[in-house]
C-alpha cells in the first residue's frame, strides 16, 4: 500500500514526466529546493545482475563493470531471479546552494537486504544496511519505509550503488525526498492508514455483534476474513513489522503468505455459508470443498518445502473467482441475498485483476493513483456491500420468519376450533361408552374369576412339567457321559481305525488341550528361571513366563516337537505303536495313515526308542500308557 501512497503524493506533472522520459544514457537527478521529491525511473536507474552473488563494491565501481550496467526500461525496476543479486546505480547532481536536507527512500517493504553505498569526499564509499531482514530498531527513521540521509557536503554528479538481495521478486522504487516533505507525507500517510485499518476494525466489531445476536458462523468467517485482509495489508505496507513484530525479522518473509492463505480460505467459507451453497448448489459446494483442500495442501507445501512459493499470490484468483461465480449462480437461481454479495465480490475481483496486471507490468493504460489504490478501495467497497448482503439476508430471514409465524398463528386458531368440535364429539361418545362399559365390567369380573382358577391349575401343571424336564435333563447328561466313557474305553482297549480314534481327538485344538493337561498336570515351572506364574502365549495353549518372558509352546519337549505330520495322525501312530508293542511295520502305518513310508519309519523308530527307555514306566500303565510316550523328559 505504501507504493500506492507514493503515487498519491507525487505531483501529477512530475509523474507524467517520469512516464514519458525516453530510455537512453543515464540521467543524473538534480537536487533543487523547488522540488519536494523525485522518483527514479527509466534512464535514471542502471542495473547489473550478479548471478554468482560474489561482486563487491570495489569491483562494481571499477571501469571494468562501469559499462556493464544496463539502462532500466521499466517504469519501476523489478528483480527477476530471487537467487541472484541485483546492483543498481543512480546519479544525483548536488546543488551547493540547496538549503534542504535530503533522504533516499525505498518503498517496497518486502526487500530482504538493501546495501546502499554512498560516496564520500575522498572518493570512498560508506555502506548503509537496510532491509526487512534487519531489526526495526536498527533503522535511522522509525518509519515503515527504508530511508537514509544523503551527505550534504558533496558537489557535482555523485553515483550511488545499491545492492539488493531478496527471496522473492520485488519492486525497486527509489525516491529522492526532502526531509520536510518526508515528515509531512509520513503524517498524512499514517492518517490514511488509521482510517483504513479503523474501518476494518469497525466492520469486524459490527459482525461480532451480529454473531452474538444471531449465532450464525458466517459472521465468524467474515470477522476472520477481515482480520486476515488487515494483517496482509499490514505485512505489505510494513505496518506489521513496525508495530507487531519489530524484533522478529523472520516473520516478514512468511507472515504475508499466512495472512493471504487465511483470507482466501475464510472468504470462500464465508461465501459458502452466506449463500447457503450446500443447499442451493450441491455440486458447486463439492468444488468449493476441493478448492479449499488444494489451497490448504499448497499452504502446507509452502511451509514445509519452499517458503518462496508464498510469492505466487496470483493463485488467489481461483478461490476469489469461485466465490464470485457461486454468488452469481445462486442469484440466478433466485436466492436474493446474493445480489449485494455479487456486487461486493465483483469490486474485489476487479481490484485484484488490476493489481495483478500492474504487478506483472502488462497494464496498458496510464497508471494513476486511483489504479494503485484500486485493491484497497475495492476491498472497502466489498466490506460495505457485504454488510448490505448480510443485512439483506437477515431482513429476508426475518420476513420469512414473520410469514411463518403468521401461518403458525392461523393454523393454531384452526386447530383450536377443531379441538373444541372434537372435544364435544368425544364427550358424547364417552358418555355412551361409559354406559356400555358398566354393563361389560360385570361380565369381565365373572370371566376373570374363571380365568384365575384356570391359571392356578395351569401353573401347577407347569411346575410339574419343569420338575420332570430337570429329571430328564440329568438322565440325558449321565447317558451322554456314559457313552463317551464307553467309547473312550473301547478305543483305548482295542485296535480301532483312525476314524474311531478321531472321535476322541478330532482336531488340532483337542490335541493341544490334551497335551497342555498332560504336560503341566503337576503345575507350571519356567525352564529358564523356575518361575511358577505364567500368562497365555501367542500360540494356542502355550504359556509365557511372567518373570523372564520365556514362552514355551505346548509341543515343546514332547515327541511332537518339530513333527510335520498332522498332530492327530501323530497321536494315532503313537497309539498304534503302543497297542501293538512296536510290532506294526512302517508299511502298515503308511497304509493306515496315508503318510509316506519313509516318514512312518523315521517316526516309528523314534517311538520305539522312547518305548525302550520308558519300558518300566509303561509296563502296567494300561490304556493311558501311550500318553506317557508323548512327553519327552529330556
Amino acid at each position: 500500500m505504501c507504493k500506492f501512497l507514493l503515487k498519491f503524493f507525487i505531483p501529477a506533472p512530475l509523474f507524467l514526466l517520469c512516464l514519458t522520459t525516453s530510455a537512453g544514457a543515464q540521467v543524473a537527478v538534480k537536487i533543487t529546493d523547488t522540488a519536494k521529491q523525485q522518483i527514479f525511473r527509466y534512464n535514471q536507474v542502471d542495473y547489473l545482475e550478479d548471478p554468482h552473488n560474489h561482486l563487491t563494491i570495489n569491483q562494481i565501481k571499477s571501469p571494468v563493470f562501469t559499462n556493464k550496467f544496463k539502462v532500466n526500461k521499466d517504469a519501476t525496476p523489478v528483480t527477476g531471479d530471487p537467487n541472484d543479486t541485483y546492483w543498481y546505480r543512480i546519479k544525483i547532481r548536488y546543488n551547493p546552494s540547496s538549503k534542504n536536507n535530503w533522504i533516499l527512500e525505498f518503498f517496497d517493504q518486502t526487500i530482504d537486504s538493501i546495501t546502499v553505498y554512498s560516496p564520500g569526499k575522498q572518493n570512498n564509499y560508506t555502506a548503509t544496511f537496510l532491509g526487512s531482514s534487519r531489526p526495526f530498531s536498527a533503522r535511522l527513521y522509525q518509519h515503515k519505509n527504508f530511508s537514509l540521509n544523503l551527505a550534504a557536503n558533496l558537489s557535482g554528479d555523485q553515483s550511488y550503488y545499491i545492492r539488493i538481495k531478496s527471496h522473492q521478486p520485488v519492486n525497486v522504487i527509489i525516491v529522492l525526498r526532502s526531509i520536510n516533505w518526508f515528515i509531512s507525507y509520513a503524517l498524512d500517510e499514517y492518517f490514511f492508514f488509521g482510517i483504513f485499518y479503523g474501518m476494518i476494525l469497525v466492520f469486524g466489531l459490527y459482525n461480532l455483534m451480529m454473531f452474538i445476536a444471531m449465532r450464525q458462523k458466517q459472521y465468524l468467517y467474515y470477522i476472520a476474513y477481515n482480520l486476515s485482509i488487515g494483517l496482509y495489508e499490514m505485512c505489505a505496507d510494513g505496518i506489521a513489522y513496525q508495530y507487531i513484530w519489530p524484533g522478529s525479522p523472520v516473520w516478514n518473509h512468511n507472515a504475508y503468505g499466512v495472512a493471504l492463505f487465511s483470507a482466501s480460505i475464510f472468504s470462500v467459507l464465508f461465501a459458502q455459508s452466506l449463500l447457503n451453497v450446500k443447499v442451493n448448489a450441491p455440486r458447486l459446494n463439492k468444488l468449493i470443498g476441493w478448492v479449499i483442500a488444494l489451497r490448504c495442501v499448497f499452504f502446507v507445501l509452502c511451509l514445509t518445502v519452499n517458503n518462496n512459493w508464498f510469492s505466487y499470490k496470483i493463485i488467489e484468483i481461483v478461490p476469489l473467482t469461485l466465490a464470485c461465480y457461486a454468488g452469481c449462480y445462486v442469484l440466478i437461481k433466485g436466492y436474493r441475498p446474493a445480489r449485494f454479495f455479487v456486487i461486493g465480490y465483483t469490486f474485489l475481483l476487479t481490484g485484484f485483476i488490476i493489481k495483478t496486471l500492474i504487478a506483472l507490468n502488462i497494464w496498458w493504460f496510464t497508471v494513476t493513483a486511483t489504479m494503485y489504490y484500486s485493491l484497497s478501495f475495492c476491498f472497502i467497497m466489498e466490506m460495505v456491500f457485504i454488510s448490505f448482503a448480510i443485512g439483506d439476508k437477515v431482513r429476508i430471514l426475518k420476513k420469512k420468519e414473520e410469514e411463518a409465524q403468521s401461518l403458525v398463528i392461523k393454523q393454531l386458531k384452526l386447530n383450536e376450533e377443531l379441538k373444541d368440535a372434537l372435544n364435544k364429539s368425544l364427550e358424547d361418545q364417552v358418555q355412551e361408552r361409559t354406559k356400555e362399559l358398566i354393563v361389560k365390567s360385570s361380565l369381565i369380573a365373572q370371566r376373570n374369576e374363571e380365568l384365575k382358577s384356570v391359571n392356578e391349575l395351569l401353573q401347577h401343571q407347569a411346575e410339574e412339567i419343569s420338575r420332570m424336564n430337570v429329571l430328564l435333563e440329568n438322565d440325558n447328561t449321565m447317558l451322554h457321559q456314559d457313552i463317551e466313557k464307553v467309547t473312550h474305553d473301547r478305543v483305548m482297549s482295542a485296535e480301532v481305525d483312525f476314524d474311531e480314534f478321531s472321535k476322541i481327538y478330532p482336531d488340532r485344538e483337542t490335541c493341544f488341550k490334551f497335551l497342555s493337561d498332560l504336560k503341566w498336570d503337576k503345575g507350571y515351572s519356567c525352564r529358564k528361571c523356575n518361575n511358577i506364574h505364567y500368562g497365555h502365549g501367542h500360540l494356542p495353549y502355550s504359556r509365557r513366563c511372567s518373570k523372564c518372558g520365556y514362552e514355551e509352546s505346548v509341543i515343546a519337549y514332547t515327541m511332537l516337537q518339530n513333527t510335520r505330520i498332522p498332530i492327530n495322525k501323530a497321536f494315532y501312530m503313537i497309539f498304534l505303536m503302543y497297542s501293538t508293542k512296536g510290532k506294526i511295520s512302517s508299511h502298515k502305518l503308511s497304509q493306515i495313515l496315508s503318510i509316506r513310508q519313509s516318514t512312518c519309519w523315521a517316526y516309528s523308530s523314534r517311538i520305539k526308542k522312547v518305548m525302550e527307555i520308558k519300558k518300566k514306566e509303561i509296563k502296567n500303565a494300561g490304556d493311558k500308557g501311550w500318553s506317557k510316550l508323548v512327553i519327552d523328559e529330556d
